[in-house]
């Protein structure tokens, strides 16, 4: 993957607390990894946001009773 330096100025205490826990030498790697988890997780949650209201009960009526009952009947049959 290409990198491209960048300056990004972040709380003194944080930057302390990621060396505490990684070390310097892979700091960097450590925020570009917690970066991509945060972005993974905004989007999921966009795509729920605007998903909602999408799944109607009348075109699925096996999950109307609710997902746990489906799931038990599944693992009987």
């Amino acid at each position: 993957m290409n990198q491209k330096r960048t300056h990004v100025a972040i709380p003194e205490q944080l930057v302390k607390e990621i060396d505490l826990l990684v070390g310097h030498r892979q700091r960097s790697s450590f925020i570009a990894q917690a970066a991509q988890r945060e972005l993974q997780r905004v989007r999921q949650h966009e795509a729920l946001v605007s998903t909602a209201g999408a799944w109607q009960d009348e075109d699925h009526p096996e999950l109307k009773a609710g997902s746990a009952q489906r799931v038990k009947k599944m693992r009987r049959d």
